[in-house]
Protein backbone atom coordinates (compact mmCIF):
# COMPACT_ATOMS: atom_id res chain seq x y z
CA UNK A 1 0.00 0.00 0.00
CA UNK A 2 0.49 3.67 -0.67
CA UNK A 3 2.25 5.17 2.90
CA UNK A 4 0.78 8.35 2.83
CA UNK A 5 2.67 10.37 4.70
CA UNK A 6 4.75 10.03 1.56
CA UNK A 7 1.71 11.66 -0.19
CA UNK A 8 2.37 15.36 -0.88
CA UNK A 9 -0.15 18.51 -1.14
CA UNK A 10 -0.02 19.21 -4.83
CA UNK A 11 2.27 22.26 -6.18
CA UNK A 12 1.92 24.39 -8.40
CA UNK A 13 2.91 22.98 -11.23
CA UNK A 14 1.18 19.90 -10.16
CA UNK A 15 -2.30 21.65 -10.56
CA UNK A 16 -1.61 22.60 -14.01
CA UNK A 17 -0.78 19.36 -15.41
CA UNK A 18 -3.68 18.06 -14.01
CA UNK A 19 -5.82 20.58 -15.54
CA UNK A 20 -4.01 20.16 -18.86
CA UNK A 21 -4.86 16.09 -18.59
CA UNK A 22 -8.60 16.87 -18.45
CA UNK A 23 -8.62 18.94 -20.92
CA UNK A 24 -9.22 21.97 -18.48
CA UNK A 25 -7.75 25.86 -18.82
CA UNK A 26 -5.28 27.29 -16.47
CA UNK A 27 -7.65 30.73 -16.22
CA UNK A 28 -6.82 33.45 -14.00
CA UNK A 29 -9.69 32.08 -11.58
CA UNK A 30 -8.83 28.29 -11.07
CA UNK A 31 -5.11 28.93 -10.51
CA UNK A 32 -6.43 32.13 -7.85
CA UNK A 33 -8.63 29.45 -6.18
CA UNK A 34 -6.14 26.58 -6.07
CA UNK A 35 -3.40 29.12 -4.41
CA UNK A 36 -5.89 30.10 -2.02
CA UNK A 37 -6.55 26.32 -0.93
CA UNK A 38 -3.07 25.91 -0.77
CA UNK A 39 -2.72 28.37 1.98
CA UNK A 40 -6.45 27.20 3.76
CA UNK A 41 -5.87 23.45 3.42
CA UNK A 42 -9.61 23.08 4.27
CA UNK A 43 -12.39 25.70 3.46
CA UNK A 44 -15.55 26.66 2.23
CA UNK A 45 -16.20 28.48 -1.23
CA UNK A 46 -17.48 31.73 1.08
CA UNK A 47 -13.83 31.57 2.82
CA UNK A 48 -11.35 31.11 -0.15
CA UNK A 49 -13.90 33.89 -1.98
CA UNK A 50 -12.89 36.17 0.85
CA UNK A 51 -9.46 36.09 0.42
CA UNK A 52 -9.24 36.02 -3.03
CA UNK A 53 -10.99 39.33 -2.93
CA UNK A 54 -8.68 40.60 -0.08
CA UNK A 55 -6.50 40.55 -2.85
CA UNK A 56 -8.72 43.13 -4.95
CA UNK A 57 -9.59 40.12 -7.31
CA UNK A 58 -13.00 40.23 -7.87
CA UNK A 59 -14.36 37.11 -8.62
CA UNK A 60 -18.46 35.87 -7.14
CA UNK A 61 -19.18 32.80 -4.01
CA UNK A 62 -20.41 30.94 -7.27
CA UNK A 63 -17.81 31.70 -9.36
CA UNK A 64 -15.32 29.99 -6.37
CA UNK A 65 -17.94 26.82 -6.01
CA UNK A 66 -18.31 26.08 -9.89
CA UNK A 67 -14.79 25.96 -9.74
CA UNK A 68 -13.81 24.16 -6.31
CA UNK A 69 -16.69 21.41 -7.38
CA UNK A 70 -15.17 21.05 -10.35
CA UNK A 71 -11.48 20.00 -9.43
CA UNK A 72 -13.55 17.80 -6.87
CA UNK A 73 -15.58 15.81 -9.29
CA UNK A 74 -11.80 15.10 -11.19
CA UNK A 75 -10.31 14.02 -7.75
CA UNK A 76 -7.66 17.32 -7.76
CA UNK A 77 -9.63 18.36 -4.36
CA UNK A 78 -12.31 16.23 -2.15
CA UNK A 79 -15.29 17.38 -0.51
CA UNK A 80 -15.98 17.49 3.23
CA UNK A 81 -19.33 18.55 4.65
CA UNK A 82 -19.50 20.24 8.04
CA UNK A 83 -22.04 19.42 10.97
CA UNK A 84 -23.51 22.76 9.61
CA UNK A 85 -24.41 21.26 6.26
CA UNK A 86 -21.65 23.59 4.85
CA UNK A 87 -19.63 21.98 2.23
CA UNK A 88 -15.80 22.01 2.71
CA UNK A 89 -13.10 21.42 0.11
CA UNK A 90 -9.87 19.67 0.76
CA UNK A 91 -6.90 20.74 -0.87
CA UNK A 92 -5.23 16.89 -0.24
CA UNK A 93 -7.36 14.13 -2.18
CA UNK A 94 -5.00 11.43 -1.34
CA UNK A 95 -6.52 9.09 1.93
CA UNK A 96 -6.15 10.50 5.05
CA UNK A 97 -8.37 11.08 8.10
CA UNK A 98 -10.14 14.16 9.15
CA UNK A 99 -10.22 15.44 12.48
CA UNK A 100 -13.36 17.80 12.30
CA UNK A 101 -13.84 20.80 15.32
CA UNK A 102 -17.80 20.67 15.59
CA UNK A 103 -17.49 24.06 17.75
CA UNK A 104 -15.66 25.84 14.94
CA UNK A 105 -16.62 24.05 11.73
CA UNK A 106 -13.12 23.42 10.58
CA UNK A 107 -10.95 20.24 9.48
CA UNK A 108 -7.70 19.04 10.19
CA UNK A 109 -5.48 16.25 8.37
CA UNK A 110 -4.63 13.46 10.61
CA UNK A 111 -1.73 11.09 9.30
CA UNK A 112 -1.40 7.88 10.35
CA UNK A 113 -0.60 5.39 8.16
CA UNK A 114 -0.72 2.69 10.10
CA UNK A 115 -3.89 3.46 11.25
CA UNK A 116 -4.76 3.83 7.26
CA UNK A 117 -3.15 0.52 6.70
CA UNK A 118 -5.56 -1.66 9.33
CA UNK A 119 -8.30 0.10 7.95
CA UNK A 120 -7.96 -0.88 4.52
CA UNK A 121 -6.79 -4.40 5.09
CA UNK A 122 -9.88 -4.72 7.60
CA UNK A 123 -12.80 -3.42 5.13
CA UNK A 124 -10.98 -4.72 1.89
CA UNK A 125 -11.68 -7.75 2.80
CA UNK A 126 -15.88 -7.33 3.70
CA UNK A 127 -18.18 -7.62 1.70
CA UNK A 128 -21.58 -5.47 2.30
CA UNK A 129 -24.51 -7.15 0.52
CA UNK A 130 -25.85 -4.64 -3.07
CA UNK A 131 -23.05 -2.24 -2.31
CA UNK A 132 -19.68 -2.19 -3.97
CA UNK A 133 -17.14 0.32 -1.64
CA UNK A 134 -15.65 2.90 -3.44
CA UNK A 135 -13.76 4.60 -1.18
CA UNK A 136 -13.12 4.73 2.77
CA UNK A 137 -13.61 8.36 4.41
CA UNK A 138 -12.93 8.86 8.13
CA UNK A 139 -13.76 11.68 9.68
CA UNK A 140 -13.19 12.21 13.43
CA UNK A 141 -15.68 14.38 15.03
CA UNK A 142 -14.71 16.20 18.00
CA UNK A 143 -14.65 19.39 20.21
CA UNK A 144 -11.60 21.14 21.52
CA UNK A 145 -10.05 20.90 25.38
CA UNK A 146 -10.85 24.07 27.47
CA UNK A 147 -7.41 24.64 26.50
CA UNK A 148 -7.25 24.91 22.88
CA UNK A 149 -10.98 26.74 22.77
CA UNK A 150 -10.87 29.39 20.06
CA UNK A 151 -11.91 32.39 21.68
Amino acid sequence: MTNQTQQKTPTREDFLHQLRRHGLKATRQRIAVHETMMRLGHASADMVTEEIQKSGTKITVASVYNILSQLADIHIYSRRMSSNSKMYFDVNSFRHVHLYDRENNCFRDVFDDELMDLIYSRLKRRKFKGFTVEDIDIQLVARPTKKHRIS
